[in-house]
């Protein structure tokens, strides 16, 4: 049996979508029998300019084979990540052309690898397994507001509704996304199995014991329009002058030099921006960090995202400072203790939450959390799901 597993991104790139594919491949071959053949077709390693990553253009381990697709430099704006993705579809095209597959398994955030998934399991008259990361038509209605490409949004939400409705069986990260999915593809049944956490994490000792003269609140992710960290940490870094706090942010992202020219001509010394960095040197941050911070820009469709990083920040027992809203919120005030969470961009609501977190705990015990959402685990289930619902031959 073939089964092709696409994914944008990959190891070693860094990111929750590498991790996510590489967790699904490794759960899928545990529970599969040895006459399992897995093709992976991804890229080499892009996710950001300033982080460097070498992989081989093709591997091959037992019954399982990656191949990544060179793409064009892009620096994450809208339109070099789309000439990006069409060079990536291409590839895939043209790698798939006349060849057969049982199962097409696409891990897809910005709709369009769900779509090539649909098109090269439509072509191959192959059973479809979408797992979907997030609801890109709810965010471009949001970040396409006031631009002309506003126009493309019911070529979109075709292609959404094309997409969905093609697929055997479907995976959604969010419960939240549950009522769209119903309204777009009503004969769907998603599942839902977040991200989680990984083993290094269950195992790491986040404590620290080294002395400094500042408290240290550390960001780590993409530093785009969703995350909207240039509408809150020059205003709030600016209002903690004459405290003793630091902000370092780590990542990178197609509002960078926008937060950047604000921390430059307020002249914060407060702040720091540095590239990101693998996951063995994050670790090290996270245990250098007093709070992790957390931000959604203000859009609506954020209120039905749960992001991949509350796991992470949660496994590390550090506080967390939260600026997000809807079933993030909820999930976070629910579930994960040491949490201050406020609305998002509201700048004084953040220094307020902050203080309360630098006045509590260092440490919280979050260990039924890493129980409950440890990724081996819901990795193994969702495999099981597959199992059920495209009639892979397992053990």
């Amino acid at each position: 049996m073939r089964v092709l597993l696409l994914s944008f991104y990959y190891p070693p790139d860094i990111g929750p979508a590498p991790l996510r594919a590489k967790s699904l491949l490794d759960a899928l071959m545990d529970v599969s029998d040895t006459k399992l053949e897995v093709v992976v077709l991804t890229t080499l390693p892009n996710r950001y300019h300033t982080h460097e990553a070498s992989a081989p253009e093709f591997e091959q381990n037992g019954s399982v084979s990656v191949s990544r697709f060179t793409l064009p430099q892009h620096h994450s704006g809208m339109v070099d990540q789309a000439r990006a993705f069409v060079t990536y579809a291409r590839s895939v095209l043209g790698f798939a052309k006349d060849q057969q597959w049982d199962v097409v398994i696409a891990t897809s955030s910005r709709l369009m690898t769900a779509v090539l998934g649909a098109w090269v399991s439509r072509k191959t008259k192959s059973k479809l397994y979408l797992d979907i990361r997030d609801l890109f038509t709810d965010t471009m209605e949001d970040v396409l507001t006031k631009n002309p490409l506003r126009i493309l949004m019911p070529a979109f939400r075709l292609l959404e509704r094309w997409t969905f409705r093609s697929a055997h069986q479907m995976n959604v990260v969010s419960a939240a996304f549950l009522p769209h999915v119903a309204e777009v593809a009503p004969a769907q049944k998603p599942t839902v199995f977040t991200n989680g956490i990984d083993e290094i994490f269950v195992d790491t000792d986040f404590s620290s014991q080294e002395k400094k003269d500042h408290s240290l609140v550390l960001y780590a992710g993409n530093m785009g329009q969703g995350q909207g960290l240039h509408h809150v940490i020059p205003g709030a870094a600016s209002a903690l002058k004459k405290e003793k706090i630091f902000f370092r942010l780590l990542g990178d992202g197609g509002e960078r030099k926008t937060l950047q020219y604000s921390i430059t001509n307020m002249n914060l010394a407060n702040v720091e921006i540095l590239d990101p960095v693998p996951r063995t040197k994050l670790i090290e941050q996270y245990k250098m960090a007093d709070v992790l911070f957390l931000h959604l820009n203000d859009f609506k469709a954020f209120h039905k995202v749960l992001p991949s990083k509350i796991f992470e920040y949660a496994a590390t027992g550090k506080p967390i400072l939260a600026g997000v809203g809807g079933y993030a919120a909820e999930f976070l005030r629910e579930q994960v203790p040491g949490v201050e969470v406020f609305n998002p961009c509201d700048i004084e609501a953040m220094n307020v939450g902050l203080q309360k977190l630098l006045n509590g705990p260092r440490m919280i015990k979050r260990s039924d959390f890493c129980s409950r959402y440890f990724r081996k685990n819901i990795m193994w289930n969702m495999a099981q799901d597959i199992r059920a619902s495209t009639n892979i031959v397992y053990k």
